[in-house]
């Protein structure tokens, strides 16, 4: 199965666990892509199998900059990956609120928008609380994993 991983970051943590996903998945014998800088048309033309986004949070629940141009164009284009699997690792601080992981969420429903199934609830990483947010993320990327194969 080929899985699609893309990132959205602010200081790289996004990227550093969206690369740790990449090496889980390729150890579970998946084909799995991850480009910090991806573009709709190569996400179009890579027609994955399934999509796993790992996004932190700015601002007033904004996603990154780095990530705003991919998430606007989806949103515009609205490819229809209907049944897709899909996943959303979101990265914030919960000291903000009500816009705590809103990255996260927006991605969501984009996805849900797309037609596509969220394999495991989205993981929200809190940065007020964890150190390692790679290592934190394991036990959920196995269970996304696991939802791949089933």
């Amino acid at each position: 199965m080929k899985v699609a991983i893309l990132s959205g970051s602010v200081y790289g943590t996004s990227e550093e666990v969206a690369r740790h996903a990449k090496r889980l998945l390729e150890a579970a014998g998946f084909e799995a892509w991850h480009d910090p800088r991806a573009t709709l048309d190569g996400l179009l033309a890579l027609d994955p199998e399934a999509l796993l986004v790992v996004t932190s949070t700015t601002g007033m629940g904004e996603l990154p900059d780095t990530f705003q141009p991919l998430f606007h164009a989806l949103r515009d284009r609205l490819p229809y990956w209907s049944g897709r699997p899909s996943g959303v690792i979101a990265l914030g601080d919960s000291s903000y609120g009500d816009t705590y992981c809103g990255g996260g969420e927006q991605v969501r429903e984009l996805l849900a928008e797309m037609g596509m199934r969220e394999a495991v609830p989205m993981l929200r990483l809190d940065g007020s609380e964890t150190v390692d947010q790679e290592t934190d993320s394991e036990p959920w990327i196995a269970d996304f994993i696991a939802a791949l194969k089933a």
